[in-house]
């Protein structure tokens, strides 16, 4: 945020030519990283003033750096850094959620949303489940929606039709050839049509995928992005 290059990118934003994505460490995330996994995990139940305290420093915190960046210019979209599922679904209850991180996220998501900022979760992992959790604390969106997680991207928009998403194309096709690229786009193609959800590799693209065969990627995804559109428009 203190970077002399922020205001360039504002200026670039406005003319159209960049996306400003904001990232916030989750509620899940931050005592985590200071803690490692398994101490944070027995800090709910051992130290959980700590959990809390860290969370409110961390909830401080994000409101200052919020209060720098609304200076400088408005976020296209925003996301929490959570990473709070594995391939199984979440990593804690839904009462460990609505007691250790619903109530920061209830002191800063009506913040960014009435500053205009889509608010996005990010975590990888099975979010069926917790989609349903960050939606009551006001979140709109989720990504990378790992189609190795389990994650059924069609399945969610039914359950939430609201809810904006982002990700979900399986990245283990990638280096397959232009059938299995085709293929996976069609797999998406239905929940594309229907608006609110932007296609990209769930998660990172491999190493193994060649500079090539990502433009051919490229180029196919604009195919159908150009189908999903007019299905949109028609609709």
């Amino acid at each position: 945020v203190e970077s002399v290059e922020m205001p360039l990118y504002a200026q670039q934003q406005a003319r159209g030519e960049l996306v400003i994505w904001l990232t916030f460490e989750g509620s899940f995330w931050f005592p985590r990283t200071l803690l490692g996994i398994q101490r944070h995990f027995y800090g709910f139940y051992d130290q959980p003033e700590l959990i809390h305290r860290m969370n409110a420093d961390l909830l401080a915190h994000q409101h200052q750096v919020l209060d720098r960046v609304l200076s400088i210019c408005t976020p296209d979209f925003m996301t929490f850094a959570e990473d709070m599922s594995y391939n199984h679904g979440p990593m804690l209850s839904p009462e460990m959620f609505e007691t250790f991180l619903a109530p920061h996220y209830r002191r800063i998501i009506p913040r960014l949303r009435e500053a205009g900022i889509p608010v996005f979760i990010d975590s990888d992992g099975d979010v069926t489940e917790p989609v349903r959790w960050y939606r009551s604390v006001g979140a709109e969106g989720f990504l990378p929606l790992e189609r190795m997680a389990g994650v059924d991207v069609a399945a969610i928009r039914r359950q939430w039709p609201g809810l904006l998403l982002l990700g979900a194309y399986d990245k283990t096709v990638m280096h397959r050839g232009d059938d299995a690229v085709r293929a996976e786009f069609e797999r998406l193609l239905p929940v594309m049509s229907q608006g609110g959800f932007a296609v990209s590799v769930d998660h990172q693209t491999p190493p193994g995928v060649s500079l090539q065969q990502y433009r051919r990627y490229l180029q196919i995804y604009r195919q159908y992005a150009e189908r999903a559109g007019a299905c949109t428009r028609c609709g």
